[in-house]
């Protein structure tokens, strides 16, 4: 059976932390951002962990089972 590939996208998007959980930028933080309030644009720029609900799908791009 062939290996299997990691998603080239998820690779970009998801890091690994320490204690093995996923960690990933916040979106709406690239442009447009004229508009957004300074509270808003600080709040994005923090890293956050990919929630329980999504982390089966994003362990299966990463190849993690």
């Amino acid at each position: 059976m062939p290996k299997t590939k990691t998603n080239s996208g998820s690779k970009k998007r998801f890091a690994l932390t320490g204690t093995g959980k996923i960690k990933r930028q916040h979106a709406y933080h690239s442009h447009i951002l004229t508009k957004k309030t300074k509270k808003q644009k600080r709040n994005l720029c923090y890293s956050g962990l990919v929630d329980h609900t999504n982390l089966k799908q994003v362990r299966e791009l990463l190849c993690m089972r």
